[in-house]
């Protein structure tokens, strides 16, 4: 069966230049997770970061910009 969300992203609000957090829980631990803005993938790098632990997934953005809402 696929991996579903448990708890789905919440709406989160931040400054231009600093830090947000998305988080997700899927009913599966270690279930592939691929993060997107629209139709683009989002790769680690210095303005993105990803985690998982068990089931669940966060998505660190940096230097925030107008463009990452």
């Amino acid at each position: 069966l696929p991996a579903l969300f448990k708890q789905e992203l919440q709406d989160t609000e931040a400054e231009e230049g600093g830090t947000v957090t998305l988080r997700c829980e899927l009913t599966k631990p270690n279930a592939p997770v691929e993060w997107r803005k629209g139709d683009t993938t989002l790769y680690p790098g210095l303005k993105y970061e990803m985690k998982q632990q068990g089931s669940t997934a966060e998505l660190f953005i940096y230097d925030l910009e107008l463009e990452d809402s």
